[in-house]
């Protein structure tokens, strides 16, 4: 008879407290393709990152069958939304066999995830010379500090131009990042924020891999070959001009990496700034 009495009191109680560590509130999810999809959530107070970092986020995982105890499954997630903004955004992959991305891409408004307050990564302006040109390689979901970046003010004031290239298999795959640098350009309180004149200075570079599309190949050909460079009007890539950063899978970061170094740029990191950065906690 006690137990029942209490068990209403501790159900109540249990609700008022966050259900998980670290917990941040859903506020919207859209999904792009059935592989895709990008979700917002409240921004911790103590959170302060510079555009183009990365957290660890995620969900509890299943029950220990014996002991009933759940972990926490954390990846890391670069944050797509620039360091102003008052939510934060994620762009991901859905592996339907995923540990993580299996569960992450039925969150609904209003549901938790975990995100723990500690912001690295290397894709940051201050790993980079002064210079006057930046490309921002990607491929896939690597677009998504190139997100964050593109809404970043100080990209503009650094840079004369801003090339952003991002290769998928299929036209769909392309979307978020196109709708995107779209939405960029056509809204009024980015036109005042970056200025219409800045925001101008963005060349978008789309390829396809395996679908039909205006421009098909991968990037790294498209560089080797000199297509980019003919389509864009541009000599080369110059050490003296010319800054990257590359986000996208292990075997496009080592073949981008080969290509900028064939071009005499060397990379950089936080504490010895150079003329390219890779994010190296990317895979995807």
């Amino acid at each position: 008879m006690n137990m029942t009495e209490h068990s209403p009191v501790n159900t109540q109680t249990a609700k008022a407290v966050p259900t998980l560590p670290d917990a941040q509130t859903v506020t919207a999810v859209t999904h792009w393709t059935d592989r895709l999809f990008s979700f917002r959530v409240t921004r911790p107070a103590s959170l302060r990152f510079r555009s183009g970092e990365f957290v660890m986020i995620g969900l509890m995982g299943d029950p220990h069958p014996e002991t009933g105890k759940q972990k926490p499954l954390l990846r890391a997630y670069s944050i797509a939304s620039p360091a102003w903004d008052d939510e934060l955004e994620f762009y991901s992959i859905k592996v339907q066999d995923g540990p993580l991305t299996s569960k992450l891409q039925h969150i609904q408004p209003g549901d938790e995830i975990i995100l723990r307050p500690k912001p690295v990564g290397t894709l940051v302006h201050d790993a980079l010379l002064p210079g006057k040109r930046i490309w921002f390689f990607a491929t896939g979901t690597g677009f998504a500090p190139f997100a964050s970046l593109l809404r970043e003010p100080e990209t503009y004031e650094n840079y004369d131009e801003v090339i952003v290239t991002h290769t998928c298999r299929d036209v769909n795959e392309l979307e978020y990042g196109r709708k995107l640098i779209e939405d960029l350009q056509a809204d009024e309180m980015m036109q005042e924020l970056i200025g219409t004149e800045n925001l101008a200075k963005i060349r978008y570079y789309p390829t396809t891999t395996r679908e039909e599309s205006p421009k098909m190949g991968r990037i790294t050909t498209l560089l080797q070959d000199g297509t980019v460079f003919r389509d864009l009007g541009i000599d080369a890539i110059n050490v003296e001009t010319d800054r990257a950063m590359v986000c996208g899978s292990l075997d496009f970061n080592k073949d981008i990496l080969a290509i900028l170094e064939g071009f005499g740029l060397e990379e950089g990191a936080n504490s010895d700034p150079k003329h390219f950065v890779i994010e190296k906690a990317f895979v995807g």
